[in-house]
């Protein structure tokens, strides 16, 4: 029988300490290296029943709990998809113990790919929206009225506010756009991504979207990045695989973490 959330945050706590955490961060693609910089211990996700199996590569299957820039963070390594298990709840249990840590908000991230020429490879795009393609929702079977998330301000105003000024003073450029959560394993097609762009979107992938639906079901205030690994399907001549999205992730890894470091060290 799986642990409740309270029984692995007081887990976590016997290890980590019992400081409330002030935000999460839950780190996509390729972008995990940011965690082992947290200043406190990190705890295997085999450890905490419940969590995400390392069942994708370039994801760093460990919960980092410490000091990053003076600020307690959990920072999630990885995370579990919707492709993985066909299950968009998967997140379920890591959010709700992120809030059983204290966390007010959490920060999301993720690698994806550009409707937009003038957003390439390396670039990074605050969301400002999104879009649910994916035909699935992880509150589907919550037995209780809390399943009816309004989502007018998801993306709350006052965490991108504070991610852009803290890109403004980094010196990087921050683009901002609608998001589309496509389920996953396999990439778009072309004609596909013509019809996304014809709906409004900027960029695309294949995560983000049942973790921000949580957050807001679970109370907890939380904004999301894109790191451009790609052009989408029929963009440009680029071949598109996994592989790629792991080997560009680094270029706007490095554009993000500054943003994420200085947003933390003006919370402080």
């Amino acid at each position: 029988m799986t642990p409740s959330a309270e029984d692995l945050a007081a887990l976590i706590r016997s290890r980590a300490g019992d400081t409330p955490v002030r935000i999460g961060l839950v780190l996509g693609s390729g972008l995990g290296g940011l965690a082992a910089e947290v200043e406190g211990i990190a705890i295997p996700y085999a450890d905490l029943p419940g969590f995400p199996h390392a069942g994708v590569s370039g994801h760093n299957p460990n919960l980092h709990v410490g000091l990053l820039e003076g600020v307690r963070v959990a920072a999630f390594g990885g995370r579990a998809h919707y492709y993985e298990s066909g299950n968009p709840a998967a997140m379920r249990l890591p959010l709700e113990v992120l809030r059983a840590l204290g966390a007010e908000a959490v920060i999301l991230t993720n690698a994806a790919g550009s409707l937009r020429s003038d957003m390439p490879p390396g670039s990074v795009m605050l969301l400002s929206d999104h879009i649910n393609m994916a035909g699935a929702n992880p509150l589907i079977g919550e037995p209780t009225d809390a399943r009816f998330v309004p989502l007018t301000d998801a993306h709350d105003p006052a965490l991108r506010a504070r991610l852009r000024a803290a890109a403004a003073a980094e010196d990087v450029h921050l683009h901002e756009g609608v998001y589309v959560w496509w389920s996953g394993p396999s990439f778009e097609t072309p004609a596909e991504i013509r019809m996304l762009r014809g709906f409004g979107a900027d960029a695309v992938g294949m995560s983000t979207v049942p973790e921000v639906i949580l957050a807001r079901f679970l109370g907890l205030r939380v904004a999301a990045l894109s790191v451009v690994t790609n052009m989408a399907a029929g963009l440009s001549d680029e071949a598109i695989s996994h592989e790629h999205t792991k080997a560009m992730a680094p270029l706007g890894a490095a554009k993000l973490g500054r943003v994420l470091r200085r947003m933390l060290r003006d919370m402080a």
